[in-house]
């Protein structure tokens, strides 16, 4: 099996949803408190790129919704789908401050999950961020240069480093190197 299938995109999804609560403004320390505290400047976040044909704040229920051809990019990663919904929590820090964190993210409708290294395709995409999970399913196809893996869904676990396809028939097309 191929060493950290998937993991790739679940990782680069993981930089789309902690940088989606975009969507609200979050209060960070400013770069003389960073230096005075760590030393040193804090890096510089990677922006994050998104289009959609609409989107829709609702901050009583603390969601980011874009509709329409959604096209997200983060670095080289990028996600497309019909439907992109970022849920955000207030996480308190350990200095007191807080600051917005996505706690969730839920891709419907064609979506397409691109790296360096593979590209993942399914009707649905759900990522949580806290317990390191994606899971992408409805006609999933996972390619990975000129291997093909095809099945109904796609459980991806960061923290264990697995991946697993299930749901029916499972296919597989694997060029030996």
């Amino acid at each position: 099996m191929m060493k950290g299938l998937a993991a790739a995109s679940a990782l680069a999804l993981l930089a789309f949803v902690t940088a989606s609560a975009l969507a609200q403004t979050e209060q960070t320390s400013t770069t003389s408190e960073t230096l005075a505290k760590s030393g040193e400047p804090a890096a510089a976040p990677t922006p994050v790129d998104i289009s959609a044909n609409e989107m829709e704040i609702l901050d009583k229920d603390k969601k980011a919704i874009f509709r329409g051809a959604v096209d997200a990019t983060r670095g080289t990663t990028n996600l497309k789908s019909d439907e992109l919904t970022v849920t955000y929590a207030e996480i308190k820090k350990p200095d007191g401050t807080t600051k917005t964190d996505a706690t969730a993210l839920d891709a419907k409708g064609n979506v397409t999950i691109t790296t360096p290294r593979e590209t993942i395709t399914g009707d649905w995409a759900k990522y949580n961020p806290q317990t390191e999970m994606l899971v992408v399913g409805g006609n999933v196809k996972l390619v990975q240069g000129k291997t093909v893996l095809t099945g109904n869904e796609l459980q991806s676990d960061l923290k264990a480093n697995k991946t697993q396809m299930t749901g029916g028939r499972v296919k597989g097309s694997f060029l030996p190197q």
